[in-house]
């Protein structure tokens, strides 16, 4: 038998004798690492989806990426600084109230994350992927369209693209310290403040995925509130812009913090539920997500047929 015809018969028979395995692996119960630029974002995006991981048992950790400095309006706190302290004590509060397990800030000037360098930002993700090994991640899904946020946008690129760094060679000197080389299996991109919209899910090697957060809705509602600072905010530039539109509503008259409140519930409340509708779901959240497949395409093992075996 000739050399080619040999190494083939070799290549069929590992295939015919091959598990079969499904077209993806099925998601575990191990850690999970949020990456993110505000609480908002995740809280917003995927608070439910995590609340029902927690729930599950699964360690839930936070990578936040924005110092918060600029979340304060109106009758908030004066001043960066102070800001920055009111604001990121408020997020490790909504943090615990979701169940989240750590949050570790990492300090960067929010809106202005276009002047840290990418691979620096990217360095620091892969670096506690190391550290929390998570089995799942979920980071800001930056191929929605027309998302005026650069912070989410450079936030979720380069989180993207931290796990190509799963090697011992890349960051060879955490490799030396014992943080050995690392990647996580399983990927949800989350887009945090409004639903997708037609040709933006399910993209590339992407599927679409929803999840129905009806049993945590309403813990997800209660971390979100506790976001005082940056609620506000948001509530105020709300006002404003419905008076310079002549639409002035009486929900924001008096803006208390009861208004705000009522605020931030109703559009989680609309932004949960026209999720839900497309999926049979009161609320629910949605996701881009990857997940891994079998070292062997199923196209492949489906096709595999015994040979018999040579001599």
């Amino acid at each position: 038998m000739s050399l080619l015809r040999l190494l083939l018969a070799s290549v069929l028979t590992a295939l015919s004798l091959a598990p079969v395995l499904p077209a993806q692996a099925p998601e575990g119960d191990g850690p999970v690492l949020v990456i993110t630029a505000s609480p908002r974002d995740y809280l917003f995006g995927a608070g439910g989806t995590l609340a029902r991981m927690i729930g599950q048992g699964r360690p839930v950790y936070v990578l936040q990426f924005g110092n918060l400095e600029k979340d304060s309006a109106g009758s908030g706190p004066a001043g960066p600084a102070q800001t920055s302290l009111v604001s990121n004590a408020e997020a490790r509060t909504a943090a615990e109230l979701l169940g989240v397990k750590e949050v570790l800030n990492l300090g960067h000037k929010s809106g202005e994350l276009a002047y840290i360098s990418s691979s620096e930002m990217r360095n620091q993700v892969m670096t506690m992927v190391r550290f929390y090994k998570p089995e799942t991640m979920f980071f800001p899904d930056w191929y929605v369209h027309y998302v005026d946020d650069q912070d989410i946008y450079r936030v979720g690129r380069m989180a993207e693209e931290s796990p190509y760094g799963g090697g011992n060679y890349f960051l060879q000197e955490m490799t030396h310290i014992g943080l050995t080389g690392y990647a996580a299996k399983f990927y949800y991109f989350y887009a945090p403040y409004r639903p997708y919209r037609p040709g933006e899910g399910g993209e590339g090697h992407a599927t679409f995925k929803s999840v129905d957060i009806g049993s945590t809705f309403d813990r997800k509602v209660k971390a979100a509130l506790a976001l005082r600072a940056p609620n506000q905010r948001y509530a105020t530039e709300t006002k404003q812009r419905l008076e310079l539109a002549g639409r002035s509503t009486a929900l924001l008259n008096p803006l208390d913090d009861l208004a705000v409140d009522k605020l931030i519930r109703a559009y989680l409340e609309e932004l949960a539920a026209t999720i839900g509708a497309k999926y049979g779901h009161r609320y629910a959240e949605e996701f881009n997500f990857l997940g891994t497949n079998p070292a062997i395409p199923t196209h492949v093992l489906e096709r595999a047929r015994p040979v018999q075996s040579v001599r």
